[in-house]
């Protein structure tokens, strides 16, 4: 049974940093896509950034320069790096595993951003 985990979403004001993790279980990690997703209240849900088994990276063109996506192949994690944040920020977060047809998610965490 595939399960991510997400932590370290909170209360942060805007220009300050969080780092989200996920962390996988029943699952060979290392071959998977990992990608983090978020929605915000009323939008639809939206890539954030992915990294793939080869560790190339893509971002939304909203977060490149203060978002980093890294993996720990290992510890079968994968973790958010947010910096400067912004209250456009503020959503749900959730982190994504997908290889071919296989496609998981997690519960989300929820990550606000206000002064």
């Amino acid at each position: 049974q595939v399960q991510l985990v997400e932590s370290g979403g909170g209360l942060v004001q805007p220009g300050g940093s969080l780092r989200l993790s996920c962390a996988a279980s029943g699952i060979f990690f290392s071959i998977y896509t990992m990608g983090w997703y978020r929605q915000a209240p009323g939008k639809e849900r939206e890539l954030v950034a992915t990294m793939t088994s080869g560790d190339s990276t893509n971002y939304a063109d909203s977060v490149k320069g203060r978002f980093t996506i890294s993996r720990d192949n290992d510890k079968n994690a994968v973790d958010l790096q947010m910096n400067s944040l912004k209250a456009e920020d503020t959503a749900v977060y959730y982190c994504n595993v997908k290889r071919y047809s296989m496609n998981y998610w997690g519960k989300g965490t929820l990550v606000t951003v206000s002064s």
